[in-house]
C-alpha cells in the first residue's frame, strides 16, 4: 500500500493541498515503512497565477471542472497511492481526491512518522471539519 503526504520538507505535513510543492510517498507492507520517496506536486506552480474564478481566501471552493481538471493535475504523481493526508484543502480538492479513487484525510497533527503510526493502527481521525 501507498499513501502520500503533503509536505514542504518530507517531515512534517502542510497546512493545505494545493500550496505545498511535494508529496511524501510511503509505502507500507506488512504494516511497516519499507520505502518513503519525495515527489514534485504537478500544478504546485502552473496554477498559482490562474483564474481562481470568484473563489476568496477563507471561503469554501466550489467544486467545477476546471477545479477538478487542476485536481486530477496535482493527483498525477500519487495515481499509485489509496489515501492522501493533509491539514486542510479544499471541499472541492477532497471531492476530487474520492472521484479518482485516493482517499483523503485531513489531520490537525503534522508529524508524518506520529501520522503513520496512527493510520496503521486505524485510529486516525479524519478531520473533514477542517475542509475550506
Amino acid at each position: 500500500m501507498k499513501i502520500a503526504f503533503i509536505t514542504a520538507d518530507g517531515e512534517t505535513i502542510s497546512k493545505h493541498f494545493g500550496r505545498a510543492p511535494y508529496y511524501l510517498v510511503v509505502t507500507i507492507e506488512n504494516g511497516q515503512v519499507v520505502d518513503r520517496e519525495l515527489r514534485e506536486k504537478p500544478g504546485h506552480n502552473q496554477f498559482h497565477d490562474q483564474d481562481k474564478g470568484d473563489y476568496r481566501h477563507g471561503e469554501p471552493h466550489q467544486f467545477d471542472a476546471s477545479f477538478h481538471s487542476r485536481h486530477v493535475t496535482m493527483a498525477q504523481a500519487i495515481a499509485d497511492c489509496q489515501a492522501i493526508l493533509c491539514a486542510g484543502m479544499g471541499a472541492a480538492a477532497y471531492e476530487s481526491m474520492e472521484m479518482l479513487n485516493i482517499q483523503p484525510i485531513v489531520t490537525d497533527l503534522r508529524s508524518i512518522d506520529e501520522v503513520i503510526q496512527l493510520y496503521l493502527s486505524g485510529k486516525l481521525l479524519n478531520r473533514t471539519d477542517l475542509l475550506d
